[in-house]
């Protein structure tokens, strides 16, 4: 079933070159279907590619998802135009009177920071708090993670010695749980992080499970008791040059970063990386979409009171 996104949008354009099945607007108006309705927080800076790799992973599954575009009023992106915003995005003001089978919080930039020190954080806590009563489930990702584990549950964050950059294989501790359906028992993920929230933290949380995670990169991805609040500390989004592109950005400025780990082959950043990640990338969202989403929302959205899971008894 196709990813149903504005008919002007670049990632339209793409994602049809790539035989990802998009609907646009025009076409949709004439489908009998309740498509499941996604919004994306974008907090990246930039919007454009950051949208085109969510909506890549949103529209690989068998279900038509009907893709929103949010950003925050508090902060306006420096690296997308204006024109591009009031076309594609909308902010919280716009949509919070409405309904939503899921929501996905993207990373931001802001890792050097206190999390009260963000500029748009007031906003980001209401969204959250928000999501609780009218969002089916909600994807936190990275930056958006920790976040998330900080105003649901305390968890902090800790600087790291260096930035974890690479492909990091994950051992997945629950293979039975729904958002890893047909997951091998270690597969890959990227990180690129400069901070990291600690495995003793989340255990203190009997509510939280840590579904996956690695000796080298710590905990992966994590979950609330009823599957409404995931969090994943790395970037199943990315594309195959994502981190080729923040290493040679980062070389440019001067920062003398390490080379990712596992990505480049045999270290040679002049190779080129091979896709080690995307097959369990497409599923984690797919099964997202399909047991965490469509499986417990409402047909008719007005309907949705946020209840126990019928999948989470893990």
């Amino acid at each position: 079933m196709p990813i149903k996104i504005p008919n002007a949008l670049p990632a339209t354009e793409v994602l049809q070159a790539e035989n990802i099945f998009v609907m646009t607007e025009t076409r949709a108006i004439t489908q009998d279907i309740r498509p499941l309705k996604i919004l994306l927080l974008n907090l990246m800076p930039t919007k454009v590619t950051t949208e085109t790799q969510f909506a890549r992973l949103l529209g690989n599954s068998p279900l038509q998802v009907e893709l929103g575009l949010l950003h925050t009023r508090s902060r306006q992106s420096k690296n997308v135009s204006s024109e591009h915003l009031l076309a594609f995005y909308r902010t919280f003001e716009e949509v919070k009177h409405g309904k939503y089978d899921g929501l996905v919080i993207t990373g931001a930039p802001v890792e050097h920071l206190a999390f009260e020190e963000v500029e748009y954080w007031q906003e980001l806590c209401e969204i959250m708090e928000w999501s609780k009563t009218h969002v089916t489930s909600t994807m936190h990702v990275c930056w958006g993670a920790q976040a998330g584990l900080y105003y649901h549950y305390g968890i902090d964050k800790y600087d790291l010695p260096g930035k974890i950059s690479g492909i990091y294989p994950q051992k997945a501790m629950l293979k039975n749980h729904p958002l890893l359906m047909g997951f091998d028992g270690v597969f890959n993920l990227p990180q690129s992080r400069y901070t990291e929230n600690r495995i003793p933290d989340i255990k203190k949380h009997p509510e939280l499970v840590i579904l996956a995670g690695s000796e080298l990169s710590g905990a992966c991805i994590i979950a609330d008791s009823a599957n409404r609040q995931f969090f994943v500390t790395g970037h199943a989004e990315y594309d195959l040059e994502t981190l080729k592109n923040e290493y040679f950005r980062d070389v440019e400025k001067g920062l003398n970063p390490e080379i990712p780990y596992n990505y480049f082959p045999d270290n040679n950043v002049n190779a080129q990386p091979v896709y080690t990640w995307r097959g369990h990338g497409s599923l984690m969202y797919s099964n997202w979409l399909n047991f965490c989403v469509y499986q417990e929302t409402p047909y008719n959205l007005a309907d949705l009171l946020i209840s126990p899971c019928f999948f989470c008894n893990f």
